[in-house]
């Protein structure tokens, strides 16, 4: 029980560090955990979850703080702000509807940090932040765990089910970005296609 105590531990603070250094793969954490906690102890699941949604919540709190601290020069320095255009466009979004694009920022590829940036700078309630980032990490946290069981129920071996997760979320995460780099690209105008 204490060794799984402590790999909890270890997922949370995982999580918890990708969430505010946004270089560390934490879905492919979670469903890792997810896929070895069904070949070795299926009850410990629940517990995954619970981690995983919690290390995700409590980053989320601690880049928000330093993103309301900080400001804009603070995100500048860290290299958390990198696309002004996508910034404005997600601030825009926040005035109208503050808690759907909240919930949603977690499960997009790559939508979370501009989210929580935009958030902050709009200057977003902390009452607000807390409440709707609860459900949406834990949404997030139930996703990736469901993945990581369906890449552990078809493995046999518990290494090959958490090596399929992994390179699972790698490649949903990879496509989606680059989907979205080639939505934004810029397109030749029809005018000057035409002439």
């Amino acid at each position: 029980m204490i060794e799984e105590l402590g790999t909890l531990a270890g997922l949370f603070g995982v999580v918890a560090f990708g969430a505010i250094i946004p270089i560390v793969p934490t879905g492919a954490a979670v469903s890792g955990a997810a896929a070895l906690a069904f070949h070795t102890q299926p009850f410990t699941i629940v517990l995954v979850l619970i981690a995983g949604a919690a290390g995700a919540y409590a980053g989320d709190l601690v880049m928000y703080a330093m993103c309301r601290l900080g400001g804009e020069s603070l995100a500048r320095r860290l290299r958390w702000l990198r696309d002004e255009e996508r910034l404005s466009s997600v601030k825009h979004r926040l005035e109208e509807k503050q808690v759907p694009v909240l919930l949603v920022s977690r499960l997009i590829p790559g939508g979370r940090v501009p989210v929580l940036l935009a958030a902050a700078f709009v200057g977003l309630s902390w009452r607000t932040f807390v409440v709707a980032n609860l459900p949406a990490c834990a949404l997030w946290s139930v996703v990736y765990a469901t993945i990581g069981l369906a890449g552990g129920s078809i493995f046999p071996e518990p290494w090959q089910g958490v090596v399929a997760a992994v390179v699972l979320i790698l490649v949903v995460n990879q496509s989606m970005t680059w989907i979205a780099k080639w939505r934004a690209r810029p397109r030749p105008s029809t005018s000057s296609a035409s002439g």
